[in-house]
């Protein structure tokens, strides 16, 4: 298995706007998820830590950091997370607790793994909108 918590090339330039841009793209997304699964629409990124986290790394590069309650970004040496205002994030104590331990655990890197079909299709498809959205903004 690929270790996704190490350090990745960005695809992406991370800047605020471009961060604004993913969190309303992987709410979509998780909005689309919650309709494939028949369950309600969620209001914000609740229980999307996985997925954004992964998502985040792939485009803006950095790293994963977290621990078992709740995952995020280390991107540029800062702490990067597309969750940041959800629900389940207000409530932990300590939500940027980084155990690197925790992602050595076999069943940890396996649902990561289980994430990463989806999560490279939402890659490319974000990536193809940011270039859409660029290049009409050049015309």
């Amino acid at each position: 298995m690929t270790d996704l918590t190490a350090e990745r090339e960005a695809q992406l330039a991370y800047s605020y706007e471009r961060f604004a841009q993913a969190k309303a793209f992987v709410f979509r997304k998780w909005c689309e998820r919650a309709a494939e699964r028949h369950t309600a629409p969620p209001a914000d990124l609740s229980g999307s830590c996985k997925y954004g986290s992964l998502f985040m790394s792939q485009v803006f590069g950095g790293s994963i950091r977290g621990h078992y309650e709740h995952q995020y970004n280390l991107i540029g040496g800062r702490i990067i997370d597309l969750s940041h205002d959800a629900m389940d994030v207000g409530r932990l104590a300590n939500p940027y607790l980084h155990e690197p331990d925790f992602f050595a655990i076999r069943e940890k890197q396996a649902s990561l793994n289980s994430c990463l079909p989806r999560v490279a299709v939402w890659v490319i498809q974000f990536l193809d909108e940011i270039k859409d959205s660029e290049t009409k903004s050049l015309r």
